[in-house]
């Protein structure tokens, strides 16, 4: 089992993404917690991301995982949440350097725009680079 405990949830537009999120966990041994939405029924994004965001501000989880269409109105709602540092990621470099340089914990995803292969990746290298510190710490404080 990974060390790390995440929080994902997705809308209609994301769910069949977040399902292969799932199964990567799943293979990879991370413990998480399914916030749903659970099939492709119409749901309205804010409420899921109210609830992985709120837990990941909670410190119930460290991380969390959302998925929409674009991952953009999830992050607009997981950003409103203290402590919360999400990004939505479309490229290697950013899940990368948003790790090390950041220190986000809410990855954000479009499910219609990003290619699974690519989508898991990009989820791989976000788990599992670690943050910085350093002079990059005195920057997360200032957001804080």
């Amino acid at each position: 089992m990974n060390k790390l405990k995440i929080a994902i949830g997705c809308d209609h537009g994301g769910f069949l993404l977040k399902q292969k999120i799932i199964e990567f966990l799943d293979k990879n041994g991370y413990e998480y917690k399914d916030f749903g939405s659970f099939d492709e029924e119409a749901v309205d994004y804010p409420v899921i991301a109210k609830q992985v965001s709120g837990a990941v501000s909670n410190k119930e989880f460290e991380r969390g995982i959302l998925v929409c269409g674009t991952g953009l109105g999830m992050s607009i709602v997981a950003n409103k949440f203290k402590g919360i540092r999400a990004v939505c990621l479309e490229n290697k470099f950013s899940a990368k350097a948003t790790r090390e340089h950041n220190d986000s914990n809410v990855l954000c995803l479009g499910g219609r725009i990003l290619k699974d292969d690519l989508a898991l990746e990009l989820v791989d290298i976000w788990l599992t680079t670690e943050f910085q510190g350093g002079r990059h710490q005195k920057r997360i404080d200032m957001i804080e």
